[in-house]
Formats: C-alpha cells, sequence, structure tokens
C-alpha cells in the first residue's frame, strides 16, 4: 500500500506529485553528499490543490507530505518514494511527523494570528524529517489580513519548507498567493471508484458502496460516512422529502424550521462530544479546582475558549445547512434529468417516486428556477443572512418554482 491509494480517480495528479517527490528526493540527497542539484527539478517550494469538494484536496496534499518524508531504503535502488510502510510516510499520514504540520480550521475563518504562528514555524530547519511541510487543508478560509501575512512566508520560503494550500478553486484564493504556487486540479471522482475504495479499504457491502457512492456523486467522504451512518441516511431521506411538502406557505415555514432545527442539532452534538472536554482540560491547565473557582487573571482565556466554541458551533450548523442544500440540488438535478429525458444515470434512484412526482407536476423551467433558488440560499448564508431567514426564502421559492 503506497501513500497514493486513498487518491481515488486522479491518476494525472498522481503521476505530477510522484515526479515532483522524486525530484525532491534527489535535491536532499544531493544537498546531503555535497553534490550539485539536478537540474530541472519538478519539485517547487509552493503548491496549490483545488477542486470539488470531495475530490480529495486534502488527501492529495497529505499523500505528497508523506513521499516527501519517505526514508524507505528502495529509493537507492530506484525505487519511487511514497511507500505507504516507511516510518516517515506512517507517521506523515496519521499526523504524527514532527516536520509536517497539517492545519485545518472547525471556525468560519483562519486569522492573522494562528498564520503568523504558521509562519514563525515555517522558517524553521526540519527536526528529524527530509523537509519542513506545512498542509493548509482551508486555504479558503483565510481572512485578507492572514492571506497577506501568508504571502510574504511564499515569496520568501525557507530552503527545505514546502507548502501545500487546498481551496475548492483558484478564485477562492488571493491572486498574489496562487500566482506563486504551483497549480493542481482534481476532479471528481468516478462513481464506480469510490464505490470500489469504500468496498476494498472500508470492508462496507459492495450494494450499499454503490448506493452511498452515487447518492454522493463521488463526494468520497460524504460517501462514506452515508454507508456507515444511519443517521446520516435517515436525515438525507428526510431533505429529499422536502420538496413534497411545500406545496403551501404553511409547508414552507415547517420544513425549513425543521432544516434548521436539525442543523442546531447537528452543532449541539459536536459541542457535547468536544466542547466539555476542552472547557475541563483549559480549566486544569490554569489550575483550576472542580466545583470551585478558577484562578484570577484566567478569565481572559476562558472567554477566548467560549468565544471559539460558538465560533465552531455556527460552523458546524452551516456546514450541515449547506450539505442539505446540495442534496436538494442534487435532487432538482435528476428531477431535470427526467423532464428533459436525459440518459444520464440517477444520484437519488432510491426516492424515485418523489423525483417522478415533482418531474410530472411541473417543467423544465420552473425545475431550473428552483435550482436557482437553492444556490440564492447558499449565497445569502455566505453573505451572514439569517439562516432561518434564509432557508425560509428558498422553501417559498421552491413552492413557488
Amino acid at each position: 500500500m503506497t501513500v497514493w491509494d486513498d487518491l481515488v480517480g486522479q491518476d494525472r495528479v498522481q503521476e505530477q506529485l510522484g515526479a515532483a517527490a522524486r525530484d525532491a528526493d534527489a535535491l536532499v540527497t544531493a544537498q546531503s553528499e555535497g553534490r550539485p542539484v539536478p537540474p530541472g527539478s519538478k519539485m517547487t517550494h509552493a503548491w496549490l490543490f483545488t477542486g470539488p469538494p470531495g475530490s480529495g484536496r486534502s488527501t492529495a496534499a497529505r499523500a505528497f507530505a508523506a513521499a516527501l518524508q519517505c526514508t524507505s531504503p528502495d529509493r537507492a535502488l530506484g525505487g519511487a518514494p511514497g511507500c505507504g510502510f516507511c516510518d516517515g510516510c506512517h507517521t506523515a499520514l496519521i499526523a504524527t511527523h514532527a516536520d509536517v504540520e497539517v492545519i485545518r480550521t472547525d471556525l468560519l475563518s483562519i486569522g492573522v494570528k494562528e498564520t503568523r504562528e504558521l509562519v514563525r514555524r515555517a522558517q524553521l530547519s526540519p527536526a528529524v524529517g527530509r523537509w519542513q511541510v506545512i498542509v493548509m487543508e482551508d486555504a479558503d478560509r483565510l481572512t485578507e489580513g492572514a492571506g497577506n501575512v501568508l504571502l510574504k512566508a511564499v515569496e520568501e520560503p525557507a530552503p527545505r519548507t514546502v507548502w501545500l494550500l487546498c481551496a475548492p478553486s483558484l478564485e477562492d484564493v488571493l491572486p498574489t498567493i496562487r500566482s506563486r504556487c504551483r497549480h493542481l486540479n482534481l476532479r471528481t471522482p468516478p462513481v464506480d471508484a469510490v464505490a470500489d475504495v469504500l468496498t476494498r479499504r472500508d470492508g462496507i457491502d459492495p450494494e450499499r458502496a454503490a448506493f452511498a457512492a452515487r447518492a454522493t456523486q463521488g463526494h468520497i467522504g460524504r460517501a462514506r460516512r452515508l454507508a456507515t451512518d444511519e443517521r446520516a441516511r435517515t436525515r438525507r431521506t428526510a431533505v429529499l422529502r422536502l420538496p413534497l411538502r411545500v406545496h403551501d406557505v404553511g409547508g414552507c415555514l415547517k420544513a425549513a424550521q425543521e432544516l434548521i432545527d436539525t442543523a442546531t442539532d447537528d452543532a449541539k452534538q459536536v459541542a457535547e462530544e468536544i466542547d466539555v472536554k476542552e472547557t475541563d482540560d483549559l480549566k486544569a491547565a490554569l489550575g483550576g479546582v472542580a466545583g470551585g473557582r478558577m484562578p484570577r487573571g484566567t478569565a481572559g482565556a476562558m472567554k477566548e475558549l467560549e468565544d471559539r466554541q460558538k465560533r465552531r458551533r455556527t460552523r458546524t450548523q452551516r456546514d450541515s445547512i449547506d450539505l442539505a442544500l446540495s442534496e436538494l440540488t442534487g435532487f432538482y438535478r435528476d428531477v431535470l434529468a427526467l423532464q428533459l429525458g436525459s440518459r444520464i444515470a440517477l444520484a437519488n434512484t432510491d426516492v424515485r417516486d418523489a423525483l417522478d412526482r415533482v418531474a410530472e407536476a411541473s417543467t423544465p423551467e420552473r425545475t431550473l428556477r428552483r435550482i436557482e433558488a437553492v444556490i440564492a440560499c447558499r449565497r445569502a448564508l455566505d453573505r451572514n443572512v439569517a439562516p432561518l431567514l434564509a432557508v425560509e426564502a428558498m422553501t417559498v421559492a421552491l413552492r413557488a418554482g
């Protein structure tokens, strides 16, 4: 099993990263032996991975980070870096390597403070590995100030530091940053390939794996969750029945409220799992006593933690709503395919009765307007419109068509 095995349906990207990893290995080996650096290297200090959700941007970045740290003895015999078994590969893949920093955020943005700390770390030499690698999975969430801080580090990188940035598209990253990165664009993996990896790697029943891959249209993470989590399947079924419930204004408002309530419950569940432990750990670190008052001077740290937890709950709620909107878009895409007599495979065959009912009761023009209403809701949420108001406006628009 090599580090590339989880990179589903991305042969072109895998080939490019493999070539860069071989050149990076040759470069470090030449420097350590005092030989001239080989010319024409495909290795560079900053990479930008883009692609639609579920395409495997962060998976590709992590695999590349592991290949850069590979210490397999087979390399000396012509083997490619990225064996997947050596200590360098293994620790990089499980995020315990001392020289691989993986940055992801459960908040709405990445601020200047966190970015400055990353830039400081990026100036250090590798402690035990061959490269200092910074993987930023949510580069699109950098604030403008944080992006400007990062730009300085990308412009003047340390000799053995590599930045691996991930974002949905080029437009989600500052032009000044993306112009200094080598760009790799990933595609949505084929449904059959996703089903195969769920069966082969996760041991999921082939029939359920095929259903999950088809329902999520190749989104690997969502497919795995749908195949293994009964609650996720129940929630999806409820969302896909929403178009049948918007026959009157009362039904629209009720459906919108239920969708928001489900998203709020998701955020509450995450909070129950994480917030209590975070709070207890911080109190213990600050010298607090169980059931007693906190020492003086610690109120600021506690307030900062509470603010972070509040922002995380907001992010979780937004992500839950966004998932529901993606599922609704897929539903109406199937409706449009039926109305136009298209031969493309339907994603939501498990609710074919609902698809047929909506398709027969409307026209392609109305279906397109409904898809536009879902997109408008997502844009409203991006502009921080109150979630309930945005979703209510969408459900009323779905009724009107």
